[in-house]
C-alpha cells in the first residue's frame, strides 16, 4: 500500500511539474504509441485527472516511469529535467521557424494554437514513419535471419579427399 501510494503522489507531482516527458520514451527513446496525439502540459487538462486521458498503456509506461523517478538520486533528476528544458526550448524554436516560413502573421492565441497543432502533425508523420520503417524492418528480418545463419553456421566437414597432404 505505501509504495502504492508514493507511485500516485510521484504521479501527481509529474502532472502538476509536466516530468518525465523526455523520461517517458524508456530507456531505449521508444514510447508506446497510440493513434492519439501526444499530449504536453498545455494541451491536458491539470493535476491529477491527466492520468484518465492516457491509455491503458501509457498509465502503466507512466507508472514504470514514476517509480524508476523515485529511484534516481536529485543529480539525476536535475539532469532530466534539464534535458526536458533544452528539447522544450528546441521543438518551441522549431515550431517558430515553421510559423515563419509558413507567412502567417498570427495573435498569441492562434500562435499557441498553431504550435499545438504543428506538435500534433509532426507526431502524427513521425508515427506513420516509424510504422513504416518498422514494417519494412520485419519483411527484412527473414533473409537477415537465414543470411546471418549461414554465415555463421559452422562449417561442417564434407565428405572429400581425406588423408592426403597429412
Amino acid at each position: 500500500m505505501g509504495r502504492q501510494l508514493i507511485v500516485v503522489s510521484a504521479a501527481v507531482i509529474f502532472s502538476a511539474v509536466g516530468l518525465p516527458n523526455a523520461f517517458a520514451q524508456g530507456k531505449g527513446g521508444h514510447r508506446a504509441h497510440s493513434n492519439r496525439p501526444i499530449h504536453r502540459n498545455h494541451m491536458m487538462p491539470p493535476g491529477p485527472g491527466r492520468m484518465l486521458h492516457l491509455s491503458p498503456e501509457e498509465q502503466q509506461a507512466f507508472r514504470r516511469n514514476a517509480e524508476r523517478w523515485l529511484q534516481m538520486d536529485p543529480q539525476q533528476r536535475q539532469m532530466l529535467r534539464d534535458r526536458e528544458q533544452i528539447l522544450r526550448q528546441r521543438r518551441k524554436a522549431e515550431a517558430e521557424a515553421f510559423l515563419r516560413d509558413s507567412g502567417l502573421r498570427l495573435d498569441n492565441g492562434a500562435r499557441e494554437q498553431f504550435e499545438q497543432r504543428y506538435f500534433q502533425e509532426r507526431r502524427r508523420i513521425e508515427q506513420s514513419l516509424h510504422q513504416e520503417i518498422e514494417a519494412k524492418r520485419q519483411q527484412e528480418l527473414p533473409e537477415l535471419k537465414e543470411r546471418l545463419r549461414t554465415e555463421f553456421q559452422p562449417h561442417q566437414a564434407s565428405p572429400g579427399p581425406s588423408g592426403k597432404g597429412k
